[in-house]
């Protein structure tokens, strides 16, 4: 469906509002349609997000800053996410050595036997979202909003 008819909204100041409300409607779909998919596993998206980060450093700890750093939502609670995470027993801390006030993160095997549940399935919500654009198409998008961020 047409952004106008999302909105109903039929005339933009010029293409460039267009494009920015209809990026940001867009990833307001999406960020819905993730958090449907990921409250069936009793995770937030921003939850995933770190377990995938956690699962690239594997068996290595990060610290919750670097955590942060990777982050596709950098304005999250970071320390209210791991928290969460750790009573789920998704991850585990333990403090640095190098610096008694910051603390170091891994996943636990039952954040990696959750992720696990979680690719196929998650990789088929991914392209049923897109299902309407060719492989070509999602690489020109995706090469258009790396362009526009510059």
């Amino acid at each position: 469906m047409k952004i106008e008819e999302e909105i109903k909204q039929s005339k933009f100041r010029d293409i460039y509002q267009k494009v920015a409300v209809n990026i940001l409607f867009t990833s307001n779909w999406l960020m819905g349609r993730q958090q449907d998919f990921f409250k069936l596993f009793g995770i937030t998206t921003q939850q995933f997000n770190i377990l995938r980060i956690l699962r690239g450093q594997h068996p290595s700890a990060i610290s919750g800053v670097e955590i942060k750093s990777r982050m596709i939502d950098r304005n999250s609670d970071i320390s209210r996410l791991l928290d969460r995470l750790l009573k789920k027993d998704l991850i585990s801390k333990s403090q640095s050595e190098n610096d008694k006030r910051a603390a170091n993160v891994s996943i636990t095997q039952k954040g990696l036997d959750l992720l696990h549940a979680l690719d196929e399935k998650f990789i088929e919500a991914e392209r049923g979202h897109f299902a309407g654009l060719s492989e070509a198409e999602a690489l020109q998008l995706s090469q258009l909003l790396d362009k526009a961020r510059g």
